[in-house]
């Protein structure tokens, strides 16, 4: 993403002397092993500091720690990190998508040495005797280094909330003035500020973060894409009820108690708008828009093309859906009858289902899945901006698809909930 990544990018160059020669070579000698020890690392990082401070624990989303993902991602973002310390391309663009996670979650200059400390001590008592003083020392230096390039740029970031017509810093009161459901799984909240305030504009695309109670008397946060277009009266965010996908696993807290206990008139803490995934409106060598998505995935991907169709009213858009079925497609309504008043935007769905008749309603529906031979009978012109979101398998198959097409990763957009070396894309590094 230009507009942010660059402003990464000056942050890293004006901390990149810092490390010396020595620290650089130490840490990328370390790589192999940290790759090999990475999650055995991970995990017991995370329960050291657990255990404690477990002040940090509200910071961190308790069900990637129960299925690994969590421990999984940050295993490979320290490799990554290791073997890619002096690399500008990469570090920038992997700053900037960890100083808008981390500012949505009001990460802290306070909290990093609390990390720091819980993780060099980790590589000491995992490595054991690789672990040298040399290596400790030089990984102290790299930590330092990349905290406070994120420490810098999550200043700016949060300065941006601020200084933003009716922007804010932390978290503030919104009421729920509506809630509207979308499919048997998704529901639709309307957000207004109690303070009356106007509300920021924010770009197409990136997502909000709510803190609510847990059950221990501690909160919760998490992230929410904002599903509607900018300059709106409310923030709106559509989720999906998130159940249980093996019998020891809990329904998804946060999202069955949005379902099952927000009401109109009920009170949330809201965080400001932020992420680095996005639409650019203003961008000046514009290609067709290529829309995509699937399930709930169409939140952030919704946003994009409302703002598409009021900036960009005669562009071409292709837009994607892919559901379980008819009963979970959210939006269908509403998306239909954009098609029928914008000639540019063409239109389809696909249900990886049949539909209970066993009959699809007509040529702009397909059963199946959303693979290369669907794209190509669908999409006229390749050459041209790429933005999906979805669940993993999904989001897999399309990223592989567009690189046998050769398209270049300036044009490849997407929202990935997980690790995104899965997508093998090293430019990136997650938390």
């Amino acid at each position: 993403t230009p507009l942010y990544s660059s402003a990464a990018s000056d942050v890293y160059k004006r901390q990149l002397f810092m490390l010396s020669a020595k620290t650089i070579a130490i840490v990328k000698s370390t790589a192999p092993i940290l790759k090999e020890q990475g999650e055995a690392l991970t995990k017991h990082f995370y329960k050291r500091m657990f255990s404690h401070n477990p002040e940090v624990i509200p910071l961190f989303n308790s069900a990637h720690q129960m299925s690994g993902m969590q421990q999984k991602a940050l295993a490979e973002a320290i490799c990554a990190y290791a073997a890619n310390i002096d690399n500008l391309g990469v570090l920038s663009t992997a700053v900037e998508l960890i100083a808008q996670k981390h500012s949505s979650l009001q990460i802290k200059p306070e909290h990093y040495p609390i990390v720091g400390e819980n993780l060099l001590s980790s590589i000491q008592e995992v490595l054991g005797e690789a672990a040298c003083d040399e290596v400790i020392k030089a990984w102290s230096e790299a930590y330092e280094f990349l905290a406070n390039i994120l420490i810098e740029r999550e200043g700016q970031i949060y300065n941006e909330y601020a200084s933003n017509r009716g922007g804010w810093e932390g978290f503030k009161p919104f009421h729920v003035i509506k809630k509207e459901r979308e499919s048997s799984v998704i529901t639709s909240f309307y957000l207004s500020p109690k303070d009356g305030n106007s509300l920021p504009l924010f770009k197409p695309g990136q997502y909000i973060t709510l803190r609510v109670p847990a059950l221990n008397g501690s909160t919760i946060m998490r992230n929410y894409s904002l599903s509607d277009k900018p300059s709106q009266n409310w923030f709106r965010i559509s989720v999906k009820r998130e159940a249980s996908t093996t019998p020891e696993a809990p329904n998804g807290y946060v999202s069955n108690f949005l379902h099952d206990d927000i009401k109109v008139g009920s009170c949330l803490e809201v965080g400001p708008p932020c992420g680095e995934f996005f639409l650019d409106v203003y961008k000046k060598d514009r290609k067709p828009l290529v829309l995509i998505a699937a399930g709930v995935g169409i939140t952030p991907i919704l946003s994009i093309l409302l703002a598409a169709l009021h900036d960009l009213p005669d562009h071409p858009i292709t837009f994607i859906h892919a559901n379980l079925n008819e009963d979970t497609h959210a939006f269908k309504k509403l998306i239909n009858e954009l098609a029928s008043r914008h000639v540019n935007l063409k239109v389809h769905y696909c249900y990886s289902e049949l539909s209970k008749t066993g009959i699809l309603r007509d040529s702009s529906t397909s059963t199946g899945f959303v693979k290369a031979a669907l794209l190509e009978s669908i999409i006229e012109d390749r050459n041209a901006d790429y933005y999906f979101c979805g669940p993993k398998p999904f989001m897999l198959g399309v990223y592989a698809d567009l690189q046998r097409w050769g398209i270049p990763l300036s044009q490849i957009h997407f929202e990935f909930f997980g690790p995104r070396q899965e997508l093998e894309i090293h430019q990136t590094l997650t938390v």
